[in-house]
């Protein structure tokens, strides 16, 4: 199961157990289970600190790593390859002992939750944004005894997936009912049941002193904004919906440019790692809610953010990025993530031997229905327009594959389902106007991005798609706001534009603050 290199990779993190552990298997008689006790007796010839023994669990293939004479432990349901692999190597070394990086002030207060939580996550291999839960529900199993948690390989137990109707991943369970879909950090689950937290993480922020510049987004633009401003030695500050935005959701990165490949979480990882290396002030999953500008130049900028805390700045940066453009139509949002799915590479396994459509020609349209391809049954590509709009090399690849057919000059009117789940869609033919129905079980949306810009309406100037309108230097049409990235009238949306744009953003909003008069600076 593990390569040399692999071998020898996880061998040296293993020195780091500190308490035995004990692998704890139960097998079937399936391909999978056998799999399963190959790689699990690989792992514990790697440590004198590993055993492996036979118990039985309603779920076959599983185990149980468990500290050796307690109840501390997590249980993987699959083999944890691919993506859970580096979740399968934390939780080893977690349940062994290993300290986690976590802040202090987080692990004190997974450790004080009042209840009994019974956590249950759907995960498929290729999700990118699944580890994340995993790792962090993992991570709570093992500080607080009153917490389990099951992470399940659901192409693995498609019997499962079909009698919860699990659609999307990663899907979490609490005590039995949905708790959860989509990537979650470990501060917004606990968050989430601890009903204290918002209060409390309001009246902190609530304290902060006025910043220099507060960037307000996570994403590359906003990462290199409050890098470039922090070497500068300004106070500076960083409100995030979500640290890393939709970088988070993006597979494969092949055009950053020196970085030949990575995927979008590590990427997203690196980048915060390198935005608190230096002296700035993260607050991480707070949403932006309304602009207020300073009454005068030089003045303050109001940020009041979701929780109702606000904080204040001689010069904002916005950074807000954007989110999956969806369809508008009839049963989009009933059946969102019951069948309408926005991430292929997440969602795809669980629709293996199904049929689906694709909604878009672009490139990502193009990608999603090769990748689909491969796993379910057949795909259905609907594109807008006359033609396809992906680069011509994804096109040929395309138009190889039997088991997908492309419609063209369509327009996709209406979502159908029976109420639990997706069972077809309806599009219009553009050039004779008559509607067509297509019966399928998933329909992956991949039609582009819509700016995080709602909440900036009436505040400052918007292009008709609702982009920031900035000028070369990312100014704004309020003095002292600037804007970069995907948010912006940038003409084109990519993560080395969207660096330059926040370094370029974060340099002005330097300037601008040197450059006011010495009565407007002090009156701030």
């Amino acid at each position: 199961m593990l390569d040399a290199n692999l071998t020898q990779q996880l061998k040296a993190y293993l020195v780091n157990i500190r308490e035995p552990i004990e692998l704890v298997a139960s097998l079937g008689d399936d391909a999978k289970s056998r799999e399963l006790e190959t790689l699990l007796n690989e792992i514990a010839a790697l440590s004198d600190k590993i055993a492996v023994v036979r118990e039985d669990d309603a779920r076959k293939p599983s185990f149980l790593i468990r500290r050796t004479g307690t109840a501390i432990g997590v249980r993987f349901a699959g083999l944890p390859m691919g993506h859970e692999f580096t979740s399968l190597v934390l939780a080893l070394l977690q349940v062994g002992g290993h300290p986690s990086k976590a802040a202090q002030e987080l692990i004190e207060q997974i450790k004080d939750l009042d209840g009994d939580f019974a956590f249950e996550t759907y995960f498929s291999l290729s999700c990118q944004n699944c580890p994340d839960v995993v790792q962090a529900l993992n991570l709570m199993a093992v500080l607080n005894p009153r917490i389990s948690h099951v992470a399940i390989d659901g192409a693995l137990f498609q019997d499962e997936v079909e009698t919860r109707k699990v659609m999307a991943v990663p899907t979490v369970y609490l005590n039995g009912e949905v708790f959860g879909q989509g990537r979650m950090e470990l501060e917004q689950i606990v968050a989430k049941i601890d009903s204290g937290a918002e209060k409390r993480a309001a009246e902190k922020i609530g304290k902060k002193e006025p910043f220099d510049v507060l960037v307000v987004g996570g994403g590359p633009a906003g990462a290199a904004a409050a890098i470039y401003a922090a070497r500068k030695g300004i106070r500076t500050g960083v409100a995030a919906e979500r640290f890393g935005g939709q970088v988070l959701d993006t597979m494969a990165i092949e055009n950053f440019i020196s970085v030949p490949h990575t995927e979008g979480p590590k990427l997203a990882a690196h980048l915060e790692q390198h935005v608190k290396d230096y002296d700035v002030d993260v607050m991480n999953l707070q949403r932006a809610e309304k602009l207020i500008p300073a009454a005068q130049e030089g003045g303050l900028h109001e940020l009041v953010l979701a929780n109702g805390a606000s904080l204040k700045a001689r010069t904002l940066i916005l950074s807000t990025g954007a989110r999956w453009r969806t369809m508008g139509v009839p049963g989009e949002d009933e059946y969102r993530n019951k069948g309408v799915a926005y991430c292929p590479h997440c969602d795809g396994p669980l629709f293996k031997g199904k049929r689906v459509a694709v909604i878009g020609g672009g490139n990502s349209g193009v990608e999603a229905a090769i990748d689909l391809a491969g796993i379910v049954a057949h795909v259905t590509l609907i594109e807008y327009d006359s033609q396809l709009r992906a680069d011509a090399v994804l096109q040929r690849k395309l138009a190889s594959l039997p088991n997908v057919k492309i419609i063209t000059s369509a327009l996709t009117t209406r979502v159908d389902g029976d109420g639990e789940k997706v069972t077809g869609l309806v599009y219009k033919d553009r050039n004779h106007g008559t509607e067509h129905e297509v019966a399928l079980e998933g329909i992956f949306v991949q039609i582009g991005l819509v700016p995080n810009t709602e909440w900036l309406k009436d505040t400052i100037a918007l292009s008709p798609r609702g982009e920031i309108e900035i000028d070369d230097r990312g100014a704004t049409s309020q003095p002292g706001i600037f804007a970069a990235g995907d948010c912006t009238t940038v003409p084109y949306k990519q993560i080395v534009i969207a660096m330059g744009a926040g370094s370029t953003a974060s340099l002005s909003a330097f300037d601008y603050l040197i450059r006011l008069p010495a009565e407007l600076e002090q009156a701030a």
